[in-house]
């Protein structure tokens, strides 16, 4: 069952998809935050077969929900209204800085980032 991860930003949307399997999760691309990015993510859930969508929740230190919490939420309503799609928010601090210890800041860093969401959701989801 493909999955994919988003790791949502104000100017970019890192995404990943997992492997058909849902085992692995790999960076796929980084989208510009503009008017068209619900259409575009769409697409990718049709074309790639996404049973599965895992955003990163935004959250301050101290667990609270920060400002981007809210566009988080109109992100989550929206996929649900369109895709249909069973979609889940997990922890998401610091997989930006994490990404970039590993590449750097460059262009493929939120994408990166998305994967490590994606990645860790799956290790810790149950297995049937």
């Amino acid at each position: 069952m493909r999955l994919m991860g988003i790791d949502y930003g104000t100017k970019r949307v890192g995404v990943a998809l997992s492997d058909e399997s849902g085992v692995m999760a790999f960076p796929h691309i980084v989208l510009d935050n503009d008017g068209e990015l619900l259409e575009k993510l769409e697409k990718l859930i049709e074309e790639r077969g996404v049973k599965e969508i895992i955003i990163g929740h935004s959250l301050n230190r101290d667990g609270l929900p920060n400002k981007l919490h809210s566009a988080v939420e109109e992100l989550i309503g929206d996929l649900t209204l369109r895709a249909g799609l069973p979609i889940h928010l997990h922890p998401e601090q610091y997989s930006t800085q994490e990404a970039m210890i590993g590449q750097g800041r460059n262009a493929q860093t939120d994408a990166s980032a998305a994967a490590i969401i994606l990645n860790s959701f799956i290790t810790k989801k149950p297995t049937n």
